[in-house]
């Protein structure tokens, strides 16, 4: 028997329907529905819906299921989610997170994206914890440009570099925000850079030596009495060229000693690729002495206590031995001594691993250039180390 469809829903029809299909409030219902539909056990399952438009987009927003939500509440919320739209709110927003509550969810969420090891959602808390502070209790909905502008206008010319990251940031947990259905749009977005206004002061590098003091900056740390793992990781760095958290975390798997080939995983490379490094004799003399550091966690330079050493840590052994620069700048060291003593460029970029910015000549560039990298990297080791390192 097919039952008829009320021009409005009643409280006595919403507890005896049993056949399957969507049944409207009618005109005055602002877009409630009760869609009924068959379970496995052979009860039926009765749900709210709400079909309106937001944005002129037509949304649907899940109200609960009956009988734990009744006609009557099904009602307040619809008319309540009615109200929001009208005022310029998304409905979700009546239950809003705070800022800090949706930062810690972009963050966590973008973790998976971001190379194994690395520091960036340490670096995101902290930053967004330290210059965004006045954001943290403020549900998402309720921040505005001018908050925004009030959190930011302190440092945007005396930290332009912190206060445009810290200004990217903010943007990106109010896009989650727009994305959740928290709010209808970004109050950090470009309209905050053009209200601050620019500012030309110069990028700052980070710091690093002429490839000419690079030797004895590596003869000095190697008479410290820091951590053996701690040297060892610098040196093999410097030798390779590589970034700080790629040696940190590279382990004895990685290790091609018959090819002499070291292959960092995608994982932890800033490109998302695996990338080969030629191992010269410089660079596996380093992984001999290492070998006494094995103490079955994989890590090739361990901390003391078999963990992975952290970035501080390498920061501070050249700080500490006043050797002039970041272990990061290492790198820049490398890219001048190759331009300096006739490397072809691209051989260069590829020894760093940087990706080809040409989208045409990179279609094209389909190899790493392993066999022209190992005379480059020998040639380096030899200049840092001597020639007694064959």
């Amino acid at each position: 028997m097919i039952t008829k469809r009320p021009s409005t829903l009643s409280a006595a029809f919403v507890r005896t329907i049993r056949q399957p299909g969507r049944y409207g409030d009618g005109r005055g219902g602002h877009g409630l529905s009760l869609l009924v539909k068959p379970m496995k056990n052979g009860r039926m399952s009765k749900t709210w819906s709400q079909r309106t438009r937001i944005n002129g987009k037509v949304t649907s927003l899940g109200l609960g299921s009956y009988p734990t939500v009744t006609l009557a509440q099904a009602r307040r919320r619809a008319l309540a989610n009615r109200r929001a739209i009208e005022a310029g709110q998304h409905p979700r927003a009546l239950n809003s997170p705070t800022f800090a509550e949706a930062a810690e969810k972009v963050i966590l969420h973008r973790s998976e994206q971001w190379r194994q090891g690395s520091r960036t959602p340490q670096i995101w808390a902290s930053s967004l914890k330290k210059y965004a502070d006045s954001l943290s209790d403020i549900p998402v909905d309720k921040i505005t440009t001018g908050q925004v502008l009030a959190t930011l206008a302190p440092h945007w010319h005396t930290k332009p570099e912190t206060a445009r990251k810290v200004r990217r940031r903010i943007a990106s947990v109010m896009k989650w925000s727009i994305g959740a259905g928290y709010r209808m749009d970004n109050p950090a977005d470009e309209r905050v850079t053009a209200a601050l206004g620019r500012n030309r002061r110069a990028v700052e590098h980070l710091k690093a030596l002429h490839h000419s003091q690079v030797a004895g900056a590596l003869a000095t740390i190697r008479t410290t009495t820091a951590w053996t793992g701690t040297v060892c990781c610098f040196e093999f760095l410097t030798l390779t060229a590589t970034r700080s958290g790629e040696a940190r975390l590279s382990t004895w798997e990685e290790i091609d000693l018959h090819q002499k080939v070291w292959t960092i995983p995608a994982t932890r490379t800033k490109t998302g690729r695996p990338h080969r490094v030629p191992l010269s004799a410089a660079a596996l003399r380093v992984l001999d002495y290492a070998h006494r550091l094995s103490d079955g966690t994989g890590l090739i330079f361990p901390s003391p206590r078999g963990k992975a050493l952290s970035d501080a840590t390498m920061s501070k052994l050249c700080k500490e031995n006043q050797i002039g620069c970041v272990p990061h700048g290492m790198r820049s060291s490398f890219r001048d001594w190759c331009g300096e003593t006739g490397v072809a460029r691209e051989v260069a970029e590829r020894a760093l691993g940087h990706v080809i910015a040409n989208k045409a000549e990179a279609a094209y560039a389909r190899t790493d250039l392993l066999e022209r990298r190992r005379p480059v990297m020998e040639a380096w080791g030899q200049y840092l180390c001597g020639q007694d390192t064959q």
